[in-house]
């Protein structure tokens, strides 16, 4: 936390954004710094759609005991018009022996009040929901390393495809590999931790397929189906993982975030199929196309036995890719 005085207290902090994690954190932060200035500190909460005026004044007014004061008001773009303008004013010269500190969604609902707090000149922390893997990625490794660990590039990005989008879920995985590890975590550690939520997606399979690693791909169609994964997801993901390159690779070259509006589809997306188009011909992915469709038709008309299908449909693609000449 480094050196806590009371004037590196922001006397107005804005927590911005709609993700619950970052928000909530970023509150029991400032509690914990204020805290450490004064234990005695009084900490109290409000909702800012059913505040009136007249408690806000009684709030923010010198305390005739004196004494710090941190008040936290959730859902600050629900306030009402009267108490956005009564701490607009307050803003402008708060008692340094108070700590306000709003929470606000971002959206567009209550956004003046944002402005003017940050106009006003209030510390703002972002707490917006993360987009994309890249960016959730960053958070695993920051997090990692805000509790003295590191953690590579791939071990953030595996990590990310075992545990999903959920914030929780990633800082409590986190949690655990620091516990459980000398908190140095490569992509060995997540997948001795992760193998069975790793490797569940259809998405795994195709992109193993789809840069020729054949046993990498059967071993994660095989867990796959062994805890239950419907094959039909992982037909579609496999046919998708062909499509999207055969896009891209006919896209020609270009920046990932140029060719996003062109291709509909994300950058990452775009970024990773970009790579994944390394070592394919025009003639490999057709034939690729090929081995799909008739995977998925197999697949989805109730073939006998569809993991086989499936595994076929692995050994056709990657051939195609070797087959096709580089």
């Amino acid at each position: 936390m480094g050196d806590v005085t009371p004037a590196s207290l922001p006397p107005i902090l804005l927590v911005l954004g709609d993700e619950e994690l970052l928000a909530t954190r970023a509150v029991s932060e400032a509690v914990a710094r204020a805290r450490s200035v004064d234990p005695d500190v009084d900490v109290r909460e409000y909702q800012a759609g059913s505040l009136a005026v007249g408690e806000i004044a009684e709030m923010l007014s010198p305390s005739l005991f004196g004494g710090r004061r941190v008040l936290v008001l959730r859902a600050g773009q629900d306030a009402r018009k009267d108490l956005v303008t009564a701490l607009l004013g307050y803003a402008k010269n708060p008692d340094p022996d108070v700590q306000l500190v709003v929470l606000h969604l971002g959206g567009a609902k209550g956004k003046a009040f944002a402005d003017g707090l940050r106009a006003a000149g209030a510390t703002v922390v972002p707490a917006a929901k993360l987009k994309g893997d890249r960016e959730r990625a960053a958070f695993v490794r920051d997090e990692i390393r805000r509790s003295g660990g590191k953690c590579t590039a791939d071990a953030a990005e595996a990590l990310v495809a075992a545990v999903g989008n959920d914030m929780r879920e990633l800082a409590a995985a986190c949690s655990q590999l620091l516990a459980d590890t000398d908190g140095r975590i490569g992509a060995d550690t997540v997948a001795r931790y992760y193998r069975g939520r790793a490797e569940v997606t259809g998405f795994t399979v195709a992109d193993a397929t789809m840069v020729g690693d054949v046993p990498a791909a059967l071993e994660a169609l095989r867990w796959a189906l062994h805890i239950g994964v419907d094959p039909v997801p992982i037909a579609d993901a496999l046919a998708d993982g062909v499509r999207t390159v055969a896009r891209v690779a006919a896209a020609g070259r270009g920046a990932p975030f140029q060719l996003a509006k062109s291709l509909g589809m994300p950058a990452w997306k775009i970024e990773k199929a970009q790579q994944r188009a390394r070592g394919w011909t025009p003639e490999g992915l057709v034939e690729a196309m090929r081995a799909a469709a008739e995977c998925n038709a197999a697949v989805k008309g109730g073939a006998d036995d569809r993991a086989y299908a499936l595994e076929r449909a692995v050994f056709s693609v990657a051939a195609a890719r070797q087959g096709g000449g580089r």
